[in-house]
């Protein structure tokens, strides 16, 4: 059986942090997205892929031939809709397929159900419907899909995960897979209904918040580099190679640390916590319920939960960062959120700086010291002073 997975598009509501990559290379629990979804297939031995690409489409493309050089690549030039880039891929098809998006989680368990059927979707109760395509379902068949209703008539949404034929590309129409499948439900394609047993999506930044929660739920314990001796860890704790873990540290998993990060003395890195390679965390800093990707930097006596910290980030010493209820306008949509911080890449705050409920774009340089930020979205390259 072959596997199409669709990343071709960029993610536009989750920037600032998909500014750099395409939504599906965002790290979560130090992995890209999209590695989660091609190793849940392996899993059920389905090793002919076949990825859709498009944004950013060499990153991607060079992540894609390091982690498996037998995946096809398909390049869809103009990111007109999920529809058209699934049949980008159509002649590569040569029978029965999965199809998956390239930017959510979904579990092993349930790949292996759906492969296992013909013409099904993949739906889980979701406790904001209408910010997805909501599904309703007879007799264990989908009725209608409805795109992002206003008000939704059922939680149970599409994952947009589906076991195909062939034949959905006689029923593309348009550029909207939605519409293809609705297609195809009232040409008389009975879609079977099942139900996902896990999965993720990141609609919105602070989203990531909850998903690396959950991913990291499956790491493997593993503790590499120097580790000193008065140094506690309990529970999970996958320590990568080269990583320093200074004295009187205490972390608790679980919590993923990349290759060659160096964690400072009296540290208390707390649970449901990712630092990419070459991380550096100053002494006396406290880090939870976060995100943190490769070579940030947080300064002494730093505090730092609920947050997304993008790639190269520096903030300085008694930095705080914590979760307060934000309202964020999202394409125009006001949109309600709690978390501590989404900071882009490349992003510069100076000493003192607290940050609430707030965005930050790439290349903000937060330039005075004692600088109060909540509630607030920053454009890219803005100065603060």
């Amino acid at each position: 059986m072959q596997a199409v997975i669709l990343a071709a598009g960029e993610g536009t509501r989750v920037r600032p942090l998909t500014k750099s990559r395409p939504k599906g290379l965002i790290p979560v629990a130090n992995r890209p997205i999209i590695e989660y979804s091609i190793r849940a297939l392996h899993k059920i031995g389905i090793r002919e892929i076949i990825v859709v690409v498009g944004y950013r489409r060499e990153q991607v493309t060079r992540f894609l031939n390091e982690l498996d050089p037998d995946i096809k690549i398909v390049v869809q030039e103009k990111q007109l809709g999920t529809a058209h880039a699934l049949k980008c891929a159509g002649p590569l098809v040569t029978g029965n397929f999965l199809l998956l998006p390239g930017d959510n989680y979904i579990d092993p368990v349930s790949v292996a159900t759906i492969a296992k059927m013909e013409n099904a979707m993949l739906v889980k109760d979701h406790p904001s419907p209408s910010n997805f395509g909501v599904v309703l379902i007879r007799n264990g068949f989908v009725t209608a899909i409805v795109e992002k209703p206003e008000h939704s008539p059922s939680f149970t949404v599409s994952t947009g995960i589906f076991s195909l034929t062939p034949d959905v590309f006689r029923y593309i129409r348009s550029n909207d897979l939605t519409e293809t499948i609705s297609c195809m439900i009232a040409d008389g394609v009975k879609i079977q209904a099942v139900s996902a047993e896990d999965w993720q999506d990141a609609l919105h930044p602070w989203d990531l918040i909850r998903m690396n929660e959950r991913l990291l739920c499956g790491i493997v314990p593993e503790k590499n580099g120097a580790i000193h001796k008065s140094a506690l860890l309990q529970g999970s704790v996958c320590i990568g190679k080269g990583v320093t873990i200074g004295p009187y540290t205490v972390i608790t998993g679980p919590v993923v640390i990349g290759r060659d990060s160096l964690i400072g003395a009296h540290c208390c890195i707390m649970p449901n916590t990712s630092i990419g390679a070459r991380g550096k965390i100053e002494p006396f800093c406290y880090i939870g319920n976060a995100l943190l990707m490769d070579d940030v930097t947080l300064g002494s006596h730093s505090r730092v939960t609920d947050s997304v910290i993008g790639e190269g980030t520096r903030l300085a010493d008694h930095t705080g960062i914590g979760s307060r209820n934000s309202v964020i306008d999202v394409d125009g949509c006001l949109v309600k959120a709690a978390f501590g911080a989404i900071i882009g890449d490349q992003v510069s705050a100076a000493a003192f700086s607290t940050i609430r409920g707030s965005i930050i774009g790439n290349g903000v340089t937060i330039g005075h010291e004692q600088r109060d930020l909540s509630g607030v979205t920053i454009p890219d390259n803005t100065l603060v002073i």
